[in-house]
């Protein structure tokens, strides 16, 4: 499956375009990384226990986003984005979201 932040796919055309498709995370750590987290802060800089969540949960959502555009018969994901948000203080919400087309390899 093609997934691209562009309009179109270089060598490709769109031959049909079969609607929105999103998968969506939401992705809370535990207390024990909460504090550590808190701890980190403090001191300043990179929040790796943050980071590494929210990488996880894209790679989620992003795979979310491809089973979901599979089943709508898509070969490929055009205008794929991505949003995010907060639920309370604890949970984030990461949403991959894009066009399900049907794509044709163009002949040179």
């Amino acid at each position: 499956m093609l997934v691209v932040t562009t309009e179109g796919v270089p060598g490709y055309e769109v031959t049909e375009v079969l609607g929105q498709v999103f998968g969506v995370v939401v992705r809370s750590r535990g207390i024990g990384g909460n504090l550590v987290a808190g701890l980190r802060s403090i001191v300043g800089g990179e929040i790796k226990e943050y980071t590494e969540l929210l990488e996880d949960a894209r790679k989620s959502a992003v795979d979310r986003l491809v089973k979901n555009a599979h089943a709508m018969g898509a070969n490929g994901i055009v205008m794929m984005r991505f949003d995010s948000s907060e639920i309370g203080q604890t949970m984030s919400e990461i949403v991959a979201y894009g066009t399900a087309v049907v794509l044709r390899k163009v002949s040179a």
